[in-house]
């Protein structure tokens, strides 16, 4: 038995495609350069991803738009917590069956939460847009005979749209 998830919704995850944009993805820091695509002298943000996939989930919000303040105006911050359950991963092949990495790495995006009948239950805009910041394991253990890892805790934040001034 490897328990289960509480009160699930649907987490649409937009997972970058790193392969397709790897002439334009920057493998230090890990996210897509800037490339200036309309040729007006400023970049924008080039991302291609894979297509989105509909996850079971738990959701743990931390902060949904809050207030913040910076020099060119208001940037609300917003972070959640997702919990996923790696049967869930598995049977999605979200998983690298080499490494038994999850698939769901920082960077990646938070389209939208749905409730399991599919009906919209949050939207994200983009910008700011919710990014993965950290796709961590838990839940070592649960099964005595046979123990093994159930959940994946993911982080999503935001991404600022301003920069504040010191």
């Amino acid at each position: 038995m490897r328990g289960r998830l509480i009160f699930p919704f649907l987490a649409e995850l937009h997972r970058l495609d790193t392969v397709a944009m790897a002439a334009d993805y920057d493998e230090d820091f890990k996210e897509p350069v800037l490339v200036d695509g309309d040729n007006d002298g400023v970049a924008e943000p080039f991302r291609r991803e894979h297509p989105p996939v509909r996850v079971p989930c738990q959701v743990e919000p931390e902060a949904f738009e809050a207030l913040r303040m910076a020099t060119s105006g208001n940037t609300p911050r917003s972070s959640f917590d997702l919990v996923f359950h790696f049967r869930d991963l598995e049977r999605l092949g979200l998983v690298d069956a080499a490494t038994g990495d999850a698939l769901i790495r920082p960077s990646d995006r938070l389209g939208a939460l749905y409730a399991r009948d599919g009906q919209l239950v949050q939207a994200v805009r983009a910008p700011p847009g919710l990014y993965v910041t950290e796709a961590r394991p838990i839940g070592f253990g649960l099964h005595r005979r046979r123990p093994s890892r159930n959940l994946l805790l993911v982080s999503f934040q935001d991404r600022a749209a301003a920069r504040s001034g010191t």
